[in-house]
């Protein structure tokens, strides 16, 4: 397998024959590296790390450190790469906590720009854009294809849903719908589909003019949540993207961005 002479691959290590392992990058003995997938340089694993293949991890990239969760006592916690993914420079990937499932994880096809930080215990989907300097509290849920503008902050434990576009500087403190397009002034307003990132993944513009008349009912229509479902429910012809809408919502622990 081609490991440059200046990394350093510690024993336990395991990694497949057609991974690449760059100039100066430090693999901890409980890494596991699957096929394909390159570590540019400068790039340090450590803990109990399972990556899959075709991914690649740019310079300075540090991934399965221990978590900054003052609780964390060195419980033997786990973080989770699945495939394809494109990890930028600097980015930071922390490993769970007890407190949390002992698991971070993301899954397939997903970009993370520069300087993004992942705390423990978060969890993120496939296909997801996480956009250059934000920041996923301990616990957060990013869906698939959901995208987080640069240098926004997502507060612990806050789930950021399918489809969903946050846009840049946004500092998200309660559950960010799916299909929602929500941006943060003072405070994260929804307004409204997130209709361009829809379009592009081919939704039937019936699906997205049923999920535009609804944010219009959560949003704009002075109605509380539960007038606002019921008005749904009465007036707008159900659909699979509908209903998953109107389930986030109603699973909400935190409230939802409106």
């Amino acid at each position: 397998m081609p490991i440059h002479p200046t990394a350093i691959v510690q024993a336990g290590a395991k990694i497949a024959e057609s991974a690449e392992i760059g100039p100066y990058c430090l693999v901890g003995p409980r890494v596991s590296i699957g096929a394909r997938t390159r570590m540019m340089a400068h790039v340090f694993l450590d803990g109990d790390l399972e990556i899959g293949e075709d991914n690649i991890f740019f310079p300075y990239s540090t991934v399965g450190v221990a978590s900054q969760d003052l609780k964390y006592r060195g419980e033997p916690s786990r973080t989770r790469i699945g495939h394809r993914n494109q990890i930028r420079e600097f980015v930071t990937i922390h490993r769970g906590t007890e407190g949390g499932g002992m698991l971070t994880s993301i899954g397939d096809d997903n970009l993370l720009m520069a300087y993004v930080h992942v705390a423990h215990d978060a969890r993120i989907g496939s296909h997801t854009v996480i956009s250059h300097a934000a920041t996923l509290g301990g616990h957060v849920m990013v869906e698939d294809w959901g995208i987080v503008g640069a240098s926004s902050g997502v507060h612990q434990f806050c789930r950021v849903g399918r489809h969903a576009f946050i846009g840049g500087y946004s500092v998200i403190t309660r559950d960010v719908l799916p299909f929602s397009n929500t941006v943060t002034e003072r405070e994260a307003r929804v307004f409204g589909a997130n209709v361009t990132g829809l379009k592009r993944r081919g939704f039937a513009p019936s699906t997205i003019d049923a999920l535009h008349k609804a944010f219009r009912l959560l949003t704009h229509s002075g109605l509380n949540t539960t007038q606002a479902l019921e008005r749904i429910a009465a007036e707008i012809e159900p659909s699979p993207e509908l209903d998953e809408l109107i389930r986030f919502i109603r699973s909400s622990e935190r409230g939802f961005v409106k």
